[in-house]
């Protein structure tokens, strides 16, 4: 005879609360770890000896970046590169899910750079993927190390539709940076590494006055190496379009780099950055913040650096001007302005715009080759 519902309570309360070690691992493993995503599942891994041990088998980290990344199983060359990575599924994930933190640049690296690159590139709105693609970019020729780095994902052609609204208004653009994620890894298959140049959530939302395309901004802040540009900024630009009943198309996604001065870094020059990214350290916060703090940081000092700028060269030409005059008035009292010599001081004023020109010119020069000592 079985015992009253108040009596099986109260023996189940007399016993004490069930701890997770309680239960039978068979159970764990099969039933209760295959439902975290990969940040529960190392963090579970991280509190017990008997946990690390089960959260450690490669299927449970294979489903992990599959939920991630649906991009990682679109080939089969990428699923074997995963599992061939040192550590298997789970070594990827830990390269591909933190967020890449600025690496000094004097940090040696003895391997060369990457001779291929394969991006894979997930887009989801609202938890819901919109577009996923993988791409596979040879870096070793002389056209893309010369060239602007750059790798587009979509021809001009190739706009994928989505069921989402064409943001039409301020307020509709802020949901979309509210709602869009992106993830864009890129895998080096040679060395078997890979980095996330995403900051997982938007940094920028542009819609554009006259045409009502929006631009999405990810961005990913590392060290550029060059007293030029100490820092340069990873950009994944998505930008989107209406259709003529009002969805939205990804009409492009890009990837490229930019130093601080606005221009954009070439082929060989990116390698060179993300060859030591690969090897630099991951952040351990929420990307979303993380990146958005360091995007900011990033801008004031791109501000600060550009008003700088300007000002130095306000004085350069404040310099110019007066050594300009400073010459013109020399001549003259050389001349002593004798009504012989008006003739060719009034020629000298009808040129003193290219005479300060030149001037400014040679002053320019010098001040380069003082900067550069």
């Amino acid at each position: 005879m079985s015992a009253p519902p108040s009596a099986a309570l109260t023996a189940a309360a007399d016993c004490g609360p069930t701890a997770i070690l309680d239960v039978h691992r068979d159970i764990v493993g099969a039933h209760i770890l295959p439902r975290l995503d990969g940040a529960s599942l190392a963090s579970a891994g991280c509190t017990s000896s008997q946990l690390y041990s089960l959260s450690a088998q490669d299927h449970l980290w294979t489903a992990a970046c599959l939920s991630n990344w649906p991009s990682t199983a679109a080939t089969p060359r990428l699923r074997g590169l995963i599992a061939a990575f040192p550590g298997g599924p789970r070594a990827f994930f830990a390269a591909s899910f933190p967020l890449l933190l600025p690496t000094s640049a004097s940090a040696t690296i003895t391997s060369p750079p990457p001779e291929e690159l394969i991006s894979a590139v997930d887009i989801h709105y609202a938890g819901k993927l919109i577009f996923s693609k993988v791409l596979e970019t040879e870096t070793f020729t002389g056209w893309f190390r010369c060239s602007p780095f750059r790798i587009d994902l979509l021809d001009p052609k190739d706009a994928v539709p989505t069921a989402i609204r064409h943001p039409d208004s301020a307020s509709a653009c802020c949901e979309l940076a509210a709602e869009m994620t992106l993830s864009w890894v890129l895998i080096d298959p040679a060395g078997r590494r890979a980095a996330n140049l995403s900051s997982h959530k938007p940094v920028a939302v542009e819609r554009h006055w006259l045409t009502g395309e929006v631009q999405v901004r990810f961005s990913t802040v590392l060290f550029g190496g060059d007293k030029k540009s100490p820092e340069v900024e990873w950009a994944v630009v998505v930008t989107c379009f209406g259709s003529e009943v009002g969805e939205m198309h990804v009409g492009e996604v890009s990837l490229l780099v930019e130093d601080m001065e606005g221009n954009h870094l070439s082929g060989k020059d990116g390698l060179i950055i993300l060859h030591r990214a690969f090897e630099g350290k991951r952040g351990n916060k929420r990307r979303d913040v993380e990146a958005r703090k360091t995007y900011e940081g990033y801008l004031a000092r791109k501000r600060e650096r550009r008003e700088k700028k300007l000002k130095n060269e306000s004085t350069l030409d404040m310099v110019c001007v007066a050594s300009g005059y400073l010459f013109l008035f020399s001549f003259a009292l050389y001349l002593q302005l004798t009504k012989q010599n008006l003739f060719l001081l009034f020629f000298l004023l009808l040129f003193s715009k290219k005479i300060l020109s030149i001037t400014r010119q040679i002053l320019k020069f010098f001040s380069s080759l003082f900067c550069k000592r």
